[in-house]
C-alpha cells in the first residue's frame, strides 16, 4: 500500500479546495487581462473559509431530546446552506469571467481548462452536500472523489489496528528467491485475485525460467487455481476456508510447504521499499505515481545488488559469527 500526498477528504473539504483553486486561478487569469471582477478575491477567500469553518464546528445533537435533536439538525442543514450558497455564487461568476474575453493562446486555454476541471469538482460537490445534508441520502462509494489533486486515490481499508484506512493505491511485487524484484504492478481499482495471473504472465514474458510461485490468500480464486496451474509447475496458492481432503493433502505436501516458507521474505521487501521512502508518493498525478514506484523498484535492487557485490568482496568471517 503506497499512500498519495493528500489530507484526509470530507466533501466540504474538498469543496473548500476547489473554491479555493476556482478563485485564485480566475482572479490571476483576470488580472493578466485588466478584469476588475476580481479585486476582491482575497476578501471572497475569507468570507468562503468562514462558511467552510462554521460548518465544520456545527456538529449534530447526541441529545435524547428530540426538541434539540430538531433544532440542532436546522442548525447544521442552514450552515452548509450558507456555505453552498456562497460557493455556487463564486462559480457562477468565474463562469461568467470566462465568457468575457476569446482566450486563443495555448497558455490562457491550459488555464481556462484548469479553471473548468476546478468548477467540475465543485459542482460535483456541491451536488453531494446537498444531497447528504439537506436530503439525507448517503452517498454511494462509487461516486465519491477522495483528492481533487490526486484523483486516482483510493479508499482502503486494510483492518488493521490503529490504521483502519489508508489513501492512496495498492501495490503488488514479485520477488525472486534472491530477493530482486522481478515485476511490480500499481493496482487501479483491482484486487489481488484479480491480477494474480497477469502478474505471473508477464513477469515470465521476461523470465522464462520461472515456474514456481507462492501467493498470499488473498490471491485465491478457483479460476486462479486452474490458470495458474497452466503456467507454473507448483501454485503455492492457499486457499480460504475449508480444505478438502485432496487440497489437504496438497497444502501439507512438503515442496508446498517448502515454497511458502519462502513467501515471508517478500515482507523484507516491502519493509525495505516503505523505509526508503514509498510509504508516501510525492509525486503528483497517475504517470507520477507509477514513475515514482518504478524508480523505488529500481533503487531497491540496485540496493539489493550492492548489498551482494559487498558479501562477495568482504565475506563474513566464519570464527567471528561463531563466537557471536
Amino acid at each position: 500500500m503506497v499512500e498519495t500526498h493528500v489530507h484526509f477528504p470530507t466533501d466540504i473539504s474538498l469543496l473548500w479546495d476547489a473554491i479555493r483553486k476556482v478563485i485564485t486561478l480566475t482572479a490571476r487569469l483576470s488580472e493578466a487581462h485588466e478584469l476588475t471582477l476580481w479585486r476582491q478575491s482575497q476578501f471572497n477567500l475569507r468570507q468562503v473559509k468562514k462558511d467552510y469553518r462554521k460548518v465544520q464546528k456545527t456538529k449534530h445533537s447526541t441529545s435524547q431530546d428530540e426538541q434539540k435533536k430538531t433544532a440542532q439538525q436546522q442548525l447544521v442543514i442552514q450552515a452548509h446552506e450558507a456555505y453552498l450558497q456562497r460557493s455556487t455564487t463564486l462559480i457562477n461568476k468565474a463562469q461568467y469571467t470566462l465568457t468575457l474575453k476569446d482566450f486563443n493562446s495555448p497558455d490562457e486555454l491550459l488555464q481556462v481548462k484548469e479553471i473548468e476541471g476546478f468548477i467540475a469538482h465543485a459542482h460535483r460537490q456541491i451536488a453531494q452536500i446537498t444531497r447528504r445534508v439537506i436530503h439525507g441520502e448517503k452517498i454511494p462509494h462509487r461516486e465519491k472523489v477522495f483528492s481533487i489533486f490526486q484523483p486516482h486515490t483510493e479508499w482502503i481499508s486494510k483492518g488493521k489496528a490503529g490504521v483502519p484506512v489508508e489513501l492512496g493505491l495498492k501495490t503488488c511485487v514479485l520477488e525472486d528467491q534472491y530477493g530482486f524484484i522481478l515485476h511490480h504492478r500499481v493496482m487501479q481499482k483491482e484486487t489481488d485475485d484479480q491480477i494474480a495471473v497477469r502478474m505471473v504472465t508477464e513477469s515470465q514474458s521476461r523470465y522464462a525460467d520461472l515456474t514456481v510461485c507462492s501467493f498470499d490468500k488473498g490471491f485465491h480464486s478457483p479460476d486462479n487455481q486452474k490458470e495458474l496451474k497452466k503456467h507454473l509447475k507448483l501454485v503455492v496458492l492457499p486457499k480460504k476456508g475449508r480444505l478438502n481432503q485432496q487440497e489437504k493433502v496438497h497444502e501439507t505436501a512438503d515442496e508446498f510447504r517448502a515454497a511458502k516458507r519462502q513467501h515471508s521474505a517478500v515482507e523484507s521487501a516491502i519493509n525495505a521499499l516503505e523505509v526508503h521512502g514509498l510509504d508516501t508518493c510525492p509525486d503528483h498525478g497517475i504517470d507520477g505515481f507509477k514513475r515514482y514506484i518504478s524508480l523505488a523498484v529500481v533503487s531497491r535492487n540496485i540496493q539489493k545488488l550492492g548489498a551482494e557485490l559487498r558479501k562477495i568482496e568482504n565475506p563474513p568471517d566464519k570464527k567471528r559469527k561463531r563466537a557471536a
